[in-house]
């Protein structure tokens, strides 16, 4: 629902927002053309990135990135209890979690932290239990009329995330390409080439994180976010090297990034 405002405007046409119960099922859902994007988180300034976006987005071949946002985040503590005295429970993403831990340490260390899909779906706990808390935006407090017991619970206050929209037009044109490959052997200097291809055109990589091919140990996938800079032609150069020197490479797309100014989570 964070996402309607800049959906709404950014489309001739209104939107119609399909929640789903987990960040896999609604890459999922585009793949299988129940719905035409997602919306999903790929990386937390403060919780890293979010696996599952990046294991499911390898696993299928028709998607590609459209548009990243970035979104302020600010979670606040959402029940119908009137005392944090009461809580015995909290409910929310993992990532929510993690991103308040010092703040939940402080002022209900005894309560037991219960992960869930989204923090929307933390929120339908607390229907059922008066003594429970869930971890959500401010946004959701009123989307879902549940009263805020604590504001701004984040441990940093810069907390920012970075969303992917995918679909399954071709994205050609913008300033960000993200990419992953894995390699043909796992080999001392396996990695250098492919780097290099990068490093000698000067082409900017803001982002390579390494996930397991879960093939066998100490295998993995690499998954690079690279800047064009001035030329998209040096990069459209490196990607046909790049691929003499990787077992598997894909490519996500060709996109723009859009900072968005109002209030979201994950």
């Amino acid at each position: 629902m964070a996402y309607s405002h800049w959906l709404n405007s950014g489309f001739a046409k209104e939107v119609m927002l399909c929640p789903c119960p987990s960040i896999a099922q609604t890459l999922y859902c585009v793949a299988d053309e129940q719905a035409d994007l997602a919306v999903v988180p790929v990386e937390n300034s403060i919780g890293g990135s979010v696996a599952i976006t990046l294991d499911t987005l390898w696993q299928l071949d028709q998607l590609q990135i459209q548009r990243a946002l970035i979104l302020p985040i600010t979670h606040a503590l959402l029940s119908n209890s009137v005392t944090l005295d009461n809580i015995k429970t909290v409910y929310s993403h993992p990532q929510a979690l993690a991103q308040c831990q010092k703040w939940l340490e402080k002022y209900i260390g005894a309560a037991q932290l219960v992960p869930t899909n989204s923090t929307t779906e933390a929120l339908e706990f607390l229907h059922q239990d008066q003594l429970a808390g869930a971890i959500a935006s401010p946004r959701a407090s009123q989307l879902y009329n549940v009263p805020i017991l604590v504001p701004e619970i984040n441990d940093y206050p810069d907390n920012c995330t970075r969303f992917w929209v995918l679909g399954k037009e071709p994205s050609t044109n913008g300033d960000c390409t993200s990419l992953a490959f894995s390699l043909p052997a796992n080999v001392p200097g396996s990695l250098v080439k492919p780097l290099q291809v990068f490093a000698k055109r000067l082409i900017n990589l803001s982002r390579i994180e390494s996930r397991p091919t879960k093939r066998s140990l100490g295998e993995y996938l690499f998954f690079i976010d690279l800047e064009k800079g001035s030329s998209l032609h040096s990069v459209e150069e490196a990607l046909e090297e790049l691929a003499t020197h990787t077992e598997v490479l894909k490519v996500f797309g060709h996109y723009n990034l859009l900072p968005l100014n109002f209030a979201a989570t994950n």
